[in-house]
């Protein structure tokens, strides 16, 4: 019998420390109570200021996330201002979705004709920008009549007739001078080309 009387007092003294920690894990009526007042007076300002921030589709489902966080909260009890408490709540929940948006990968369909490999347009640009300084100073070079008539039959497409009638000169000078211009052209752009 001494042993059921041990067995009795331990198990009635266990108890009623079991019994507290449960109470303990579970928020309390007052807890509880002051969730709903917080909820039914706070929930249309809340949300209000989430669709500000996150369109009308978002904002009910963090505003459930929000009362969420604020019913497991330990400080829910001991709250001295419920709604800034809330709304601290919903700031760090839409910092965190800011974030994860943020780091978010986007990958796209590979779509050909969009995408297919383009000529590198810059390095193009700046090929000709160069090529064109380089005719420039092989043209200034140039006797002051070769790079006439060159001008005249590249750049204003003059067909030698003309060149030898606008400036009174025989086809073969004109002949001459065009290939005297090609000539130290070639030899300027050789590099370049």
């Amino acid at each position: 019998m001494q042993k059921t009387h041990v067995r009795g007092s331990r198990t009635a003294k266990a108890l009623p420390e079991r019994s507290s920690r449960i109470q303990s894990d579970r928020p309390d009526d007052a807890a509880r109570q002051a969730l709903e007042t917080i909820f039914r007076h706070e929930r249309d300002g809340l949300i209000r200021f989430l669709k500000g921030r996150v369109g009308p589709e978002l904002a009910c489902d963090i505003a459930q996330e929000v009362f969420l966080r604020a019913a497991t909260s330990p400080q829910l009890s001991s709250l001295m201002n419920p709604r800034g408490f809330l709304f601290c709540i919903a700031r760090n929940l839409l910092i965190d979705a800011a974030r994860r948006q943020e780091c978010r990968v986007v990958t796209l369909p590979l779509n050909e004709a969009r995408d297919a490999h383009c000529a590198a347009e810059q390095e193009h640009e700046l090929e000709a920008s160069d090529l064109t300084q380089c005719l420039d100073r092989a043209l200034t070079q140039l006797p002051e009549r070769t790079r006439t008539i060159f001008l005249m039959h590249r750049f204003d497409e003059m067909a030698y007739r003309d060149i030898r009638c606008a400036l009174g000169i025989s086809m073969a000078a004109v002949e001459y001078h065009m290939m005297k211009a090609l000539s130290h052209i070639r030899t300027a752009l050789g590099d370049t080309v």
